[in-house]
């Protein structure tokens, strides 16, 4: 008996002595005990949770090299190598995850749309449903803060810069006519549909070293990278009527939408401040396929066309009779795109797009004609380094060849153009340092032949997640961009324009509910002025302001709401003017307020949008003082009423100032002043009071529940 009792006292001795304790305290990176964290060896069944202050203690009869391994939820898992009998005890900070929904967003100057952004300020179904805008982008956006309504132009200007200085992108690729044809001081509307798009970013400045050639904004548009569905839409319209179709099959499907417009029959029923010999009609179509390759690969191949034409005689002051203006305009614009991955988890992006636009324009006796082919080829290259560092970098081959001839009545004849390639390349890189800071540091690079310019430009942003719902962000930028085409095709003597921008934001986002407040200054340097004979690059200007948008999708059922106010002050000497003075497309408060209500009983959707523009300056000749006229302030409150006659016909009705407001955009003014040493003038106004719309709208599809709400 002795012995064996020996024996097992022995035992109970090697057995304390092989045993080792592994003990420690795990935090965050704050130093902040975190209870519950899983600590164990790998490959044993050792190990142990951390208690209320982050300490743990287990023993282990492992001998030798030995991995520990630490997991806590929302936090990066953490592993170390040692020898067990060296181990001493430590503490160990955890880093947190950048895969958890409340990662901070670099966010400054950007407005995102779609179901892929982690804050959306507008969905896809705000760009369509907003009561004035008619389905147009372009008109939808402007409600947004930073943008300016100019009516008499109907294009998009953001933070004091002309329309020229935003640029469209569709699927990464440039549009290099964006807007459908026009006549002065007759409103255009963006060439797209929002049929094929699933998603919307719109800087209003600090963009992605990614893009260039824009002083002021980008325009992003992303086609549907799958469609849901087979469905076909029908168009029944006051102004026309459209089709739409998709088709899918296994790895591939294509979407189509045409439509034909005619005004004729809509402004002989509504009277017209225009004298129109033949009304607007056009013809246009767009068409995305999508073809998925095995290795995820996504090839998507987009098209669109349009033709229009109209005539019409206009009122200029300095002629006794008016000027008949005719256009006919045809516009095809086609891009691809393929998006894919390789070797180490790369991506790549590749794309080429094709603009061409051709313009046959009659004023009285004259004739001028003008084609603008545009191409542009991209490539990108991105690679995620890991949670914390991500690159992507790539280049831009931009082509424009532009032609314009001018037939004086009588035999004269005078022909301008110019080619012009620009290479670009951009670097990027996006920094988590944590789950509340992050920065964004990159820059472009530009060569333009035409000009003989090259361009650096660095890029910056910083964002701080200040605690679940809310952050601030900093950006910082360099851009630069040729002149304009109405200088370019008579000289090549340019420099590029240039601009740096700064902005400060602030986002709120909780329970559907945004706040945005934004501050910016812009400097300009560079711009383009003239006199009788000559052009230089002598202008120059800034812009500051600070915008604030707030949208409530939560504390009122059934309805949704957003209110933007924009207040900007800004000058620039450029083109001909005699010194520093705000545009006159410049207004300096804008405000807008839209809703949108379902009423159920009603199976309808009512909306209501007003929009506000303080006065906007003009020249008078009659003063003393050069650009010192200002217009009264502009006022547009429009509806627009949506009506469920089954779950899939709807019946649309919209009118544009409602309240028939006399809203006046600027003057024009005659060259010469009359026997009595007097300026004559006319005021700009809108071609109507009021835009009706009426349309019966028709989905067939499989699930016999889709409908075009979301496309009105």
């Amino acid at each position: 008996m002795r012995p064996i009792i020996t024996f097992l006292l022995l035992m109970l001795t090697l057995s304390g002595a092989a045993q080792t304790k592994i003990s420690g305290k795990i935090t965050d990176q704050r130093g902040k005990p975190l209870s519950g964290a899983n600590v164990y060896l790998d490959g044993t069944y050792d190990g142990a949770t951390t208690d209320g202050d982050g300490n743990f203690s287990f023993t282990t009869t492992e001998k030798g090299t030995v991995t520990m391994k630490v997991t806590y939820l929302a936090f990066e898992p953490f592993s170390e190598t040692f020898e067990v009998g060296s181990f001493v005890a430590k503490t160990i900070s955890l880093k947190e995850s950048l895969n958890s929904l409340d990662t901070v967003v670099i966010n400054a100057g950007t407005f995102e749309a779609g179901d892929k952004s982690r804050v959306s300020v507008l969905k896809p179904l705000d760009i369509v449903t907003t009561a004035g805008s008619a389905g147009d982008i372009v008109a939808a956006l402007q409600t947004l803060p930073g943008t300016q309504t100019v009516g008499e132009s109907g294009r998009l200007f953001v933070r004091g810069g002309e329309s020229d200085e935003t640029q469209t992108f569709v699927d990464g690729l440039r549009v290099p006519q964006p807007y459908g044809a026009s006549a002065n001081n007759i409103p255009t509307r963006g060439r797209f549909s929002p049929f094929l798009f699933s998603g919307i970013s719109f800087s209003t400045g600090g963009y992605s070293a990614e893009y260039g050639e824009a002083l002021s904004s980008v325009l992003l548009l992303n086609t549907l990278d799958d469609p849901d569905q087979e469905k076909t839409d029908i168009s029944l319209m006051t102004v026309g009527l459209g089709v739409g179709n998709t088709q899918m099959w296994k790895k591939s499907s294509l979407s189509i939408n045409t439509a034909f417009i005619d005004l004729t029959p809509y402004q002989a029923a509504v009277p017209q401040a225009v004298d129109w010999n033949k009304p607007y009609q056009s013809l246009s179509g767009e068409a995305v396929y999508r073809y998925h390759f095995e290795n995820n690969g996504l090839l998507k191949v987009y098209g669109a066309f349009d033709a229009a034409n109209f005539d019409l005689n206009q009122v200029n002051i300095n002629q006794p009779e008016k000027v008949r203006f005719d256009l006919t305009n045809n516009n095809f614009y086609f891009n691809s795109t393929y998006k894919g991955s390789f070797g180490d988890n790369w991506g790549l992006t590749a794309g080429i797009s094709h603009g061409y636009g051709m313009n046959k324009i009659g004023i009285d006796e004259d004739d001028v004609d003008n084609t603008e082919n545009a191409t542009h080829f991209k490539l990108k290259f991105k690679k995620a380094f890991s949670d914390y560092v991500k690159l992507s970098f790539g280049g831009d081959y931009f082509v424009t060849d532009f032609n314009e001839h001018f037939k004086q009545f009588g035999g004269g004849k005078f022909t301008t153009g110019y080619q012009a390639n620009i290479a670009a390349g951009y670097a990027e890189a996006d920094v988590f340092f944590s789950k509340k800071l992050a920065a964004k540091v990159g820059f472009r690079g530009s060569n333009n032949d035409f000009l003989n310019r090259a361009a650096l430009m660095p890029r910056a942003s910083l964002a701080y997640k200040l605690n679940k719902y809310a952050q601030v962000s900093f950006a910082y930028g360099d851009f630069v961009q040729a002149p304009k085409q109405e200088y370019l095709k008579y000289s090549s003597q340019f420099d590029n324009e240039k601009t740096q921008h700064y902005i400060l934001n602030y986002q709120y986002a909780r329970n559907d509910q945004t706040l945005r407040l934004e501050a910016y200054y812009k400097q300009y340097k560079d711009l383009v002025k003239f006199d009788a004979t000559t052009y230089s690059n002598n202008g120059f200007g800034y812009a500051k302001g600070i915008d604030v948008f707030w949208r409530d999708n939560h504390n009122i059922k059934s309805l949704e709401y957003w209110f933007s106010y924009s207040y900007i002050d800004t000058q620039r000497d450029y083109r001909d003017f005699e010194y520093e003075v705000t545009p006159s497309f410049v207004s300096k408060h804008s405000a807008s307020l839209v809703t949108k209500y379902w009423i159920q009983s009603w199976k309808s959707q009512v909306g209501f949008t007003h929009s506000f523009n303080s006065g906007r300056p003009y020249d008078n000749p009659n003063q003393t003082n050069f650009m010192q006229g200002r217009t009264k302030a502009y006022n547009n409150l429009s509806f627009n009423w949506a009506y469920l006659l089954s779950q899939q016909k709807i019946l649309y009705f919209s009118i544009s100032n409602v309240l028939g407001t006399n809203n006046v955009f600027g003057y024009e003014y005659a060259n010469d002043p009359d026997a009595s040493g007097i300026y004559k003038s006319r005021a700009i106004t809108p071609t109507a009071d009021r835009f009706f719309f009426v349309g019966f709208f028709w989905t067939i599809s499989q699930d016999k529940k889709s409908n075009q709400l979301n496309n009105l």
